[in-house]
């Protein structure tokens, strides 16, 4: 497998994006549902779900539900629309300060291949690893700060209406 292709890049000044806006489109459909976990040193370990409640061709319709680990919410959903580009634009990173390679990760489901986005800030990263078959937000996201890990968000569910 290779690098995303220039056809994904937004900016000239920025790497391409793992998926074009039509791929994310296509992977994220109405009933799409995603649950992240979220952990942060010394707090308790938070769940969020992810529901794609209503696609179009320009975008999607999702609803936020924070959740204890059962899955049972514990606060309210929040709905937001994106438009795919926007949602593209999400892993848009200026190539000055980000690279990007080839690799796996171990997630709930297995071990995925994926691509890992590292962006250098001025006290630390974020890393980035999107499933290269699974259209859409990174599968794993890592904050470090000064050297320490300061939090991490994995995907531990996924599906679609299709696949259940």
């Amino acid at each position: 497998m290779a690098l995303p292709p220039d056809s994904h890049r937004l900016q000239p000044d920025h790497l391409p994006t793992p998926f074009s806006a039509a791929q994310i489109r296509d992977g994220c459909p109405a009933g799409r549902f995603i649950v992240l976990r979220e952990e942060e040193p010394g707090a308790p370990t938070t769940y969020r779900q992810i529901r794609f409640i209503q696609a179009d061709a320009d975008g999607a319709t999702q609803a936020f539900t924070p959740t204890d680990a059962d899955g049972m919410p514990i606060g309210p959903s929040v709905e937001r629309r994106s438009t795919w580009l926007e949602l593209q634009g999400h892993a848009s990173q200026p190539v000055d300060r980000t690279t990007c390679e080839e690799t796996t990760i171990d997630v709930a489901w297995g071990t995925e291949p994926c691509w890992r986005y590292v962006v250098r800030g001025q006290d630390g990263e974020t890393r980035l690893w999107f499933a290269q078959r699974l259209p859409g937000m990174p599968v794993v996201v890592e904050s470090w700060e000064h050297g320490r890990l300061s939090g991490r968000s994995e995907m531990v569910a996924s599906s679609t209406a299709e696949s259940g």
